[in-house]
């Protein structure tokens, strides 16, 4: 063999042995734990941002042991029912609705949908890093027969505010006689009735065309939503921040696979969804800035209601809290949590003005 053939057979030899080590390390680096994550929605919504950062913390943080696999849309799943069933059986492990998605197996959780409970950002994501998720995470637990766990409660979207093609809302009364577009539930149908207008059930799909047409002269959404489907081009131009319902997320997780980690990697979880409630909290807030800036370049006129109006719209909407209470399984146990968690995260804010100011 001469020099070059056997400088040339060491170089391969080399080759061979390092591949055979990236192969060793690659097969010892491979995750303990593969999670399948489903959001039906799109990369531009919150919830993507909220999978993103979930996604990179678990996976640095457990050193690869566990890994997660983003399935954006309808792949897995196309609805809450759907996809609650598939994390059920354990062919999906982490799930993302609102709790009109999920109410029709975990009724209560439509607690989150009542009006004028949280007043703003800081008291809402008080409530929902505290003791009121521990306590629905029980009972989603033992409804679902140990099979689903409510990881944590973050925001889609920023607050539901009323929207409409006829006028400014200032009042209850500025709202009387509007034809609302709702979704086919009974809570926001019993508020829109509550304000003395008509809630009209129409799918998501169709809403532009029925602005357009008169179907309904108003709705329910979030400035992202309303500036992602070009709503004023339609004939939307009012909106008014009365902030009557934070558009909250539940986060939910296959129990099973979530029992069978070790604790060291049950922490790196939890501590992966409190990083993703961070950036669900954030993410709302950073996308309004530019959709409120579109929506007045489009023509479009808001307002924002004194606390005097606000607290008309409250006393208005209190039929609704009425009927959830009586109509809702848990629903006074939920309402009254609600409500006292709110009063308590008031006292803490209002007590930390009294020192800031």
């Amino acid at each position: 063999m001469t020099p070059d053939t056997k400088h040339m057979a060491k170089k391969i030899a080399g080759g061979l042995v390092a591949a055979a080590l990236t192969l060793s390390i690659g097969i010892a680096q491979a995750a303990d734990f593969k999670l399948r994550a489903v959001a039906n929605s799109n990369e531009n919504d919150e919830d993507y941002d909220g999978l993103v950062v979930f996604k990179d913390f678990v996976e640095a943080h457990s050193n690869g042991k566990i890994s997660v696999d983003l399935f954006i849309g309808t792949q897995l799943c196309a609805n809450g029912t759907e996809c609650l069933q598939a994390l059920e059986d354990g062919s999906v492990d982490i799930y993302i609705s609102t709790s009109g998605g999920t109410a029709n197996m975990f009724p209560y959780v439509q607690v989150l949908d009542l009006p004028y409970l949280l007043r703003d950002d800081r008291i809402a994501e008080e409530v929902l890093t505290g003791d009121f998720v521990r306590e629905m995470r029980k009972d989603i637990l033992k409804d679902s027969n140990n099979s689903i766990r409510l990881m944590t409660i973050g925001n889609t979207g920023g607050w539901r505010n009323f929207a409409n093609t006829k006028r400014t809302i200032k009042t209850p009364n500025d709202i009387k006689g509007l034809k609302i577009r709702t979704v086919v539930a009974d809570l926001p149908q019993e508020l829109v009735k509550a304000l003395g207008a008509s809630p009209t059930p129409i799918p998501w799909p169709e809403l532009y065309t029925s602005f357009q047409t008169g179907v309904v002269e108003g709705s329910k959404n979030g400035i992202t939503d309303i500036m992602s489907m070009k709503f004023p081009e339609a004939g939307l131009k009012y909106v008014t921040l009365d902030g009557h319902a934070y558009m909250s997320a539940l986060w939910f997780m296959n129990n099973e696979m979530y029992m069978d980690m070790p604790d060291d990697l049950r922490r790196v979880v939890v501590d992966g969804f409190s990083a993703l409630q961070q950036a669900t909290f954030a993410s709302p807030k950073r996308k309004a800035i530019q959709a409120y800036q579109d929506f007045a370049k489009a023509g479009g006129k808001l307002y924002v209601p004194t606390p005097a109006e606000k607290e008309q719209f409250r006393k208005a909407a209190s039929p609704v809290y009425s009927w959830f209470t009586e109509n809702v399984k848990s629903g006074q146990k939920y309402y009254d949590l609600l409500v006292a968690e709110a009063g308590k995260a008031e006292k803490a804010v209002d007590a930390e003005y009294a020192k800031d100011l």
